[in-house]
């Protein structure tokens, strides 16, 4: 399988060493050089494989050439998607998944970045009034809809206003769309010794929730 030359192979001498006893999550396709569906999944795999980075593993084992494992796990058709996790199956699926489909499996099992909040998380803080919620959007976009309670200050002047944000007397947590922008800018606060957190996924992760939006009229 040439196409997923940048994804690990693993074999039976190898598969205790490289997943087992993997200090982080593994991805592992059980594929055959004969499966069509696995060369169409070969480009989302290598690609995912290098998003993750060091974050996870993104393995390949050839069933044909592996079948004790194969038969263990109770692979019957390639390819096939086992996720491990602490040295255990945690996850798995059949067919020829997509790039999204495939983080969405791993997802759960990767390590958090610090001061990430999912939205069930961070709505219990908010009806428990630990956290004050930032909006980190524009203006206009906030006034259309946000998260209830949340103030806005806008990322691009966020690093300008640290003082205005600790005054709001609780643990600021930020938001924007999807989250990564917010992401990005707490690790950076945090390098500088400033603590603040950030909604995981942004306000569309709040809506996917089914968590309440304020529309102002």
């Amino acid at each position: 399988m040439a196409a997923v030359a940048a994804v690990r192979s693993v074999t039976e001498q190898t598969f205790e060493q490289e997943v087992l006893m993997s200090e982080v999550p593994v991805l592992v396709e059980f594929s055959a050089e004969w499966c069509g569906p696995c060369k169409v999944v070969a480009p989302d795999l290598a690609a995912l494989s290098h998003e993750l980075g060091d974050k996870a593993k993104v393995v390949t084992i050839d069933i044909d050439r592996s079948p004790t494992i194969s038969r263990q796990l109770g692979v019957q058709s390639v390819p096939t998607f086992v996720v491990f996790h602490q040295g255990r199956p945690a996850n798995g699926k059949v067919g020829a998944l997509k790039r999204a489909q495939l983080r969405e499996m791993i997802e759960p099992f990767l390590p958090r970045a610090e001061g990430a909040l999912k939205p069930e998380e961070l709505s219990q803080l908010i009806k428990a009034g630990r956290v004050s919620v930032v909006d980190a959007r524009e203006a206009p976009v906030f006034g259309r809809a946000h998260i209830p309670g949340a103030k806005n200050i806008p990322a691009d002047e966020l690093e300008g206003r640290l003082a205005e944000l600790f005054m709001l007397g609780m643990p600021p947590i930020i938001y924007c769309r999807s989250g990564d922008r917010t992401k990005d800018l707490v690790a950076k606060l945090t390098e500088q010794g400033v603590q603040v957190g950030f909604l995981e996924g942004g306000v569309l992760a709040w809506e996917a929730s089914g968590l309440p939006m304020e529309r102002p009229d």
